[in-house]
């Protein structure tokens, strides 16, 4: 089998049956201000889509479902999950004016799923935009052309479609490697009088694996594995989904192979927030696009990014990687504050004058000076101690 070959992979029937089931789910497109949620089927808004960009003349190559969500079809019975539906568009994006059309026709499209009592004469592009588009990012360069657009979910199961023309690196680790083509399933279903059990074996769903090598892929999602390749060309080096990986039981594939991963990672997440503010930032949009409904896991999350980041990270000068190191655990801090759970202190060792309460601090944070151990009282803020440095106990994250 050739090197393309073993990339793809045929669904088998009861995986048609779930993709269909999660293209046909109602995902509501919550709107801002006096505007309606929007109650879409992810297949109804990818045809409309699809048909505007082609009548628009953008060429679209292939429309495919994307990260977790695919994994999810390939595989359920691991307990895989998912929130964002990821979809795919190819699209040929020559010059920057394309990313225009790509825009107008999106949202004209959201004004054509509006309410039939909704007067549209007076709603513009821009409105639609501010009242359904929660994020919108475009890139233009020598090595990637795409743009994204999400869709507003207030439960955190946010609608993105992405367009691609060129792209160097399309996944972080090889569980969320997959992606599965979808025209034959939507030109199929533009077919009248047609239900699902007239589709396999009649029609072949193909699905991809970026990583490469699809079995080992699906062997890797099956058993909760972690591999990945050259994680240098990831931005931010894959650190903070590794970190997710880790929380959620996946174990390494190679334990040899681990820590060297490990150190590339840190490398780059710190070339690409070498700020410890920027690091804050990126840490906190992680939390809570990825940890919504799941709070009480943001504490394990945080301590497993900072064991990682203390025991891989080579490219930081000593205070630099300290105050990294104390960014994070102030934020884990404020996330059991703000749970007001109490943690075990058995050890736990206090030095010299209190600082103030966490809670009091709304300035960006300082990591100087250095903090060493805690408690929590009742009322959930974090009481802080200096100056010496900190270090946590293993299980418990304690002095």
């Amino acid at each position: 089998m050739s090197d393309t070959e073993c990339r793809f992979h045929s669904l088998n029937a009861e995986q048609v049956e779930v993709l269909h089931q999660v293209l046909s789910e109602v995902v509501p497109i919550h709107g801002r201000g006096n505007f309606p949620t929007l109650e879409l089927r992810p297949r109804d808004i990818i045809i409309a889509v699809r048909a505007r960009l082609q009548k628009q003349g953008i060429t679209v190559r292939d429309v495919r479902l994307n990260g977790s969500t695919a994994s999810h079809v390939l595989v359920r019975d691991n307990g895989t999950s998912y929130k964002d539906l990821d979809i795919i568009f190819g699209v040929e994006l020559p010059t920057q004016e394309e990313f225009q059309v790509i825009k107008e026709s999106v949202l004209g499209c959201l004004l054509d799923f509006l309410p039939a009592a909704v007067n549209r004469e007076r709603i513009s592009n821009a409105t639609m935009k501010e009242a359904y588009v929660q994020k919108m990012v475009k890139v233009f360069n020598e090595h990637d052309r795409w743009s994204l657009i999400s869709l507003s979910n207030n439960s955190g199961k946010n609608l993105e479609l992405k367009f691609v023309s060129a792209l160097r690196r399309q996944f972080e680790f090889s569980v969320d490697s997959f992606q599965i083509i979808l025209d034959r399933l939507l030109d199929w279903r533009l077919k009248k009088n047609m239900n699902i059990s007239h589709l396999f074996p009649a029609v072949e769903v193909l699905a991809e694996s970026m990583y490469g090598d699809f079995e080992a892929a699906m062997d890797h999602l099956r058993y909760r594995l972690i591999a990945t390749r050259n994680p240098e060309e990831i931005r931010g080096g894959g650190l903070l989904k590794y970190s997710n990986l880790l929380v959620r039981d996946y174990r390494p594939a190679s334990e040899t192979q681990i820590k060297t991963l490990e150190r590339y990672m840190c490398s780059r997440f710190f070339i690409d927030f070498p700020d410890v503010q920027e690091q804050q930032r990126k840490i906190l949009s992680y939390l809570k696009n990825h940890f919504i409904g799941e709070e009480r896991s943001k504490y394990q999350y945080l301590m497993t990014l900072r064991r990682v980041v203390d025991d891989s990270t080579v490219c930081l000068m000593g205070h630099e990687r300290r105050q990294t190191l104390n960014m994070i655990t102030v934020l884990a801090l404020k996330v059991l504050g703000e749970q007001n759970i109490i943690p075990n202190t058995d050890h736990v060792t206090c030095f010299y004058q209190p600082a103030p309460y966490l809670a009091e601090h709304t300035a960006p944070y300082l990591a100087e000076p250095s903090y060493c151990s805690y408690y929590i009282p009742q009322g959930g803020s974090a009481l802080l101690y200096q100056p010496y440095p900190l270090h946590l106990h293993p299980q418990t994250g304690l002095v």
